[in-house]
């Protein structure tokens, strides 16, 4: 594996962790300051993290610039990867396994899954 892809997914999953916290702290302020309902403050703050980690992983992560077409790529990446995660987790409750193992599946699945594809789709790095 040559080094600018593990930096670039280094970047990718640094990202990721920053914007899980974004979501985490923009959902909980939607839902104390302005009394959203949960699903409305997740979907609100999901929507900021996806822009912002657009903004990010495009300049940092990929060293690319903003466009429409890398715009529209990233979301599409984005909803298959919400799909994905939805899919492994049905996937292990399906197979009887315990919650936790569930979402460890969708954390190890899903990140390197989306990655690649913004990689080689998205930004279309060879």
């Amino acid at each position: 594996m040559n080094k600018s892809l593990v930096t670039k997914f280094a970047r990718f999953a640094l990202t990721g962790l920053l914007l899980t916290g974004v979501h985490t702290i923009l959902a909980a302020a939607f839902i104390e300051l302005v009394s959203a309902l949960p699903p409305i403050a997740n979907g609100l703050a999901f929507a900021s993290a996806t822009v912002l980690s657009y903004l990010i992983n495009t300049h940092w992560s990929f060293s690319a610039k903003l466009s429409r077409s890398t715009f529209r790529k990233f979301l599409i990446v984005s909803v298959f990867g919400f799909v994905l995660a939805m899919l492994v987790s049905w996937l292990m409750q399906l197979a009887g396994y315990h919650y936790l193992l569930g979402i460890l599946a969708v954390a190890l699945c899903v990140p390197p899954v989306t990655f690649l594809l913004h990689n080689f789709w998205t930004y279309k790095t060879p």
